[in-house]
């Protein structure tokens, strides 16, 4: 399986970590790679060494630590007791600490889960390198499997303030919109599937609406994100998104694909020909060329939709999952190897915990949401090649959005400042959260691609 990261990590100088400026107040260095880090820290977000805070957090950043249920108010409070611990699955009291094994359990930001119906389930999680999560998801779905439901992800940018908020935010007004303007008693397919597509391009504006209105006005470094979303109606599933957060389809018999199209400069190399592992792990891979928030250049999704799909998995991600499995061969084998190993994990939320913890096994290196809707009864697991068995794929007349706006880079995990540790014009202005690659930076002076986490 590739690993996108491996060559960004190889092109940082040695000596970049310790030849910077001195670490600022309430910093220090990490033993390990000398990467700056905050003396609250536990991990060193550069390398992932394990580190001893030496200061408390300061109480400015404790709302990182809110709920997730109460960080926009728009749920109702949930029970800190109720959760179970990930290393033993005991109960975790009110002070955050696992009453059976005594493990510290993570903020409900830094590891949640959803689970609105037998049949779709989801986690959201920190990962093993950043020190916050900037994912977000918001899930709905009808408690009869099959019959109704939502899944949206975002993926916040690292590089701009406030990035895990807008993605929470964004993810539930998108969430909203799909679920309040559900269509009903549309027979004819084309008009089922029209009003859908419509649907997708408010909820994408709703998201960035939400995500603006707590944007500061005079902001130079605005909140942006990502946004990947697919709704479940019976057989039809309709897709939609922004940036490079996926929908993939995985199939119990027959080709898995992956529905939704990256904005990305990955992406466009491999229009141009390039192979896949080559485009996903070269310099500025990371780079997104459309994302939501208040300086978007387009807010129009790209969007698809698939017909009788048969049985399978509904999977919506971040790329701190598809980083590790990005082909669709490659994530069925995963999940294959899940399901084999694991029979109970024919839940999705199971399923979803067990594939995040396998993307933290691998290094963990951004934060990671897996979203997933289950189609029909388990009875095998993805890329089974029992040809009898297979259900037609009719992925429609649908035509993804061609888009001609500038790029704009997001974050890759390695932060590269300049050597003076100051950030040059052309990395102003393409607001990422680490690696510009200098020749996607377009001549008219238009924002640069931004790299994405």
């Amino acid at each position: 399986m590739n690993e996108p990261f491996e060559s960004v990590e190889r092109a940082v100088p040695d000596t970049w970590q310790v030849s910077g400026p001195p670490a600022a107040a309430g910093s220090t260095r990490c033993p390990s790679c000398g990467d700056e880090v905050t003396a609250w820290e536990a991990f060193c977000e550069g390398c992932g060494a394990q580190l001893t805070p030496t200061e408390a957090r300061p109480a400015e950043l404790v709302a990182d630590e809110v709920p997730v249920s109460r960080v926009l108010q728009a749920d109702e409070p949930g029970s800190a007791s109720a959760r179970a611990c990930l290393e033993c699955g005991g109960r975790i009291d009110p002070d955050g600490y696992c009453e059976q094994c005594g493990a510290k359990a993570p903020s409900e930001r830094d590891h949640f889960v959803e689970s609105p119906a037998t049949w779709v389930g989801g986690v959201c999680d920190r990962g093993v390198r950043h020190h916050r999560n900037e994912d977000a998801m918001a899930l709905s779905a009808d408690p009869v499997p099959g019959s109704h439901a939502v899944l949206v992800v975002c993926d916040g940018v690292s590089s701009s303030d406030d990035s895990h908020l807008a993605s929470l935010a964004a993810a539930r007004a998108a969430r909203g919109v799909l679920v309040a303007r559900h269509p009903v008693g549309m027979a004819v397919p084309e008009s089922q599937v029209a009003a859908r597509t419509a649907t997708f391009t408010e909820a994408v504006a709703a998201a960035n609406e939400a995500i603006v209105a707590g944007t500061d006005p005079a902001s130079t470094n605005a909140p942006s994100c990502t946004i990947a979303a697919a709704e479940v109606d019976g057989d039809l599933i309709v897709w939609g998104n922004i940036g490079d957060s996926r929908v993939y389809w995985m199939a119990d018999t027959g080709p898995s694909r992956q529905l939704s199209v990256d904005d990305s400069m990955a992406q466009l190399r491999m229009t141009a020909g390039v192979p896949r592992a080559e485009a996903e792990s070269g310099p500025g891979s990371h780079a997104i060329t459309r994302w939501l928030g208040m300086d978007a250049p387009d807010l129009i999704p790209t969007t698809g939709h698939l017909q009788r799909p048969g049985n399978g998995w509904l999977l919506v991600c971040s790329d701190g999952l598809w980083n590790y499995a990005s082909d669709p061969e490659d994530l069925e084998v995963v999940f294959a190897r899940i399901l084999l190993a694991n029979p109970a994990a024919a839940d999705p939320s199971l399923l979803a915990l067990e594939l995040v913890r396998w993307a933290n096994a691998q290094g963990g290196k951004d934060n990671i949401t897996v979203a997933l809707a289950r189609f029909g009864s388990l009875d095998g697991f993805p890329g089974r090649t029992d040809a009898s068995l297979e259900s037609p794929i009719e992925p429609g007349d649908s035509t993804p959005t061609v888009h001609t706006v500038p790029v704009r880079t997001e974050a890759d995990p390695e932060p590269q400042p300049s050597p003076t540790g100051e950030p040059d014009a052309a990395t102003s202005a393409a607001r990422d959260d680490g690696i510009t690659d200098p020749e996607s930076a377009p001549a008219d002076g238009s924002p640069a691609p931004r790299i994405e986490h």
